[in-house]
């Protein structure tokens, strides 16, 4: 079944994050919030949440422990004070540097030959998120 045989490869990945990441200090999340801003920083809050597909209610407490290790800035916008936007700091950029060299030791786990097998393998990831996604809201709210 595809199910299991994404679960079992979702879970085998987030534990080799969690070991490589453990002398860093960071969680597997905390791992994607430096990846997502280092991509696009001074992201809004609600666009942080959208591009990692969690709420603002799991979102903000690990914001929050990052901003207190000093790794990301959280500034409400003056014309909005509902929008906060995070920026990685000078201490986020550099630890995100440390880390991405931390982690170029999981490439050959993957087990891809070449960046087409990468970039294949990433196109039907999206493609079954975009399906699921679809799926789970038509199926939530059925016309």
């Amino acid at each position: 079944m595809p199910c299991f045989s994404l679960y079992a490869a979702s879970r085998a990945v987030m534990q080799t994050y969690r070991a490589v990441l453990s002398e860093t200090g960071l969680t597997y999340p905390q791992y994607l919030v430096l990846v997502a801003l280092a991509q696009s920083d001074g992201m809004a809050v609600h666009e942080l949440g959208d591009a990692m597909f969690l709420d603002s209610g799991t979102l903000s407490p690990l914001l929050r422990r990052m901003e207190a290790k000093g790794v990301v800035t959280r500034e409400r916008q003056p014309g909005d004070e509902r929008v906060v936007t995070v920026a990685l700091t000078s201490e986020g950029r550099r630890l995100r540097g440390e880390v991405a060299a931390a982690v170029e030791c999981l490439t050959p786990a993957y087990g891809l030959a070449s960046y087409e097998e990468l970039a294949e393998l990433l196109d039907k990831l999206h493609r079954i998120t975009d399906g699921m996604t679809a799926l789970t809201a038509t199926l939530r709210n059925p016309t």
